[in-house]
């Protein structure tokens, strides 16, 4: 297995912490491997299972003989992928007499398997056969509708389980506000028997209908297939039960200088700079300066008046002096 280090730089800490378990889980991403032995109906379907999910999905070409999920201890080399890629999903693609164009889709847990449905490829037809326009291509990443035709998804338990692993595989990224105008196109999965179900993929094309909602019209764009149930492996209750834990309370984020208080409530702390006002240049027209203005000349006024009486009764006294001699 991989040898954990502790991260020496800011860069390697944050991808571990995207790694991280979290309360509201990354988008999944996709392992897509090769068998031993592959077909070329095998290598198209997991070429076009690539293209679709360009965005997050990493492709290994290299045949792997070590591989069999269904097998004990055919599953540590896709576990160790796993963890390498951090890859929750993975469609392994092989090719036998008795298993012909087979692929095998499941989902991960801790980097452990989590569940597998094994699934035979009939009557492929890839995106290059339909002639259709190209502006109605569905862009990459965009969020895709999901048609699930019949009753069998709610009673075949095979079934059940095939719809839960292709929901997961091409949903993408989970998210709470959806713009309905970049839906562009749908994904259809008709159970024609228990074991048998018409996947096909469909761009929407959207036309005035007279009224607000407009009319849309599918347009098959590929690929299209019959997938083929041939083995399945549910997930063991323990596993499912630590799988699916939730939490209602989602820890809230941090606000910087705030705190609260069972008495006061919530209390902010400001940080104020230092003023520096005594290096600030004032200009001489203020109020203020005015005002001492004003005073200053009140007193030099009456500090002249003072010393100009001064003056006088000095002089007054002398002239008596004078007559008296």
């Amino acid at each position: 297995m991989l040898k954990i280090k502790t991260p020496k730089t800011q860069r390697a800490k944050r991808a571990l912490d995207n790694r991280a378990p979290k309360i509201v889980e990354n988008a999944k991403k996709t392992l897509i491997l090769h068998g031993t032995k592959t077909s070329g109906v095998v290598n198209a379907v997991l070429m076009q299972i690539y293209h679709m999910k360009r965005d997050n999905a990493v492709k290994y070409t290299k045949k792997n003989e070590n591989i069999r999920p269904f097998e004990s201890g055919g599953e540590t080399s896709l576990e160790f992928f796993s963890l390498k890629t951090d890859c929750s999903l993975f469609v392994f693609g092989s090719h036998s007499k008795k298993r012909p164009n087979n692929l095998v889709l499941g989902r991960m847990f801790d980097h452990h398997i989590y569940d597998l449905v094994e699934v035979g490829v009939d009557n492929f037809k890839s995106t290059e056969t339909f002639g259709y326009d190209k502006k109605l291509t569905p862009r990459i990443g965009s969020k895709p509708f999901f048609a699930f035709i019949g009753e069998g998804f709610e009673s075949v338990e095979e079934l059940k389980q095939l719809k839960e692993v292709l929901l997961d595989l091409f949903r993408g990224e989970v998210v709470e506000n959806l713009n309905l105008a970049g839906i562009d196109h749908v994904f259809v999965c008709t159970a024609v028997s228990p074991t048998t179900v018409f996947f096909t993929h469909c761009a929407l094309r959207l036309k005035k209908s007279g009224t607000l909602v407009p009319r849309m019209e599918l347009v098959e764009v590929g690929p299209s297939m019959d997938l083929v149930i041939r083995r399945h492996r549910l997930p063991n209750d323990s596993v499912k039960k630590e799988a699916t834990k939730t939490t209602s309370d989602q820890p809230k984020k941090k606000i910087k200088n705030v705190s609260s208080d069972i008495v006061q409530g919530k209390i902010g702390r400001i940080y104020i700079p230092d003023q520096k006002a005594g290096s600030i240049p004032l200009s001489n027209d203020i109020k203020g300066l005015k005002r001492e203005r004003r005073e200053a000349k009140k007193s030099k006024r009456a500090q002249e008046t003072g010393e100009n009486e001064a003056k006088k009764q000095k002089t007054c006294s002398d002239d008596h002096k004078l007559i008296g001699n």
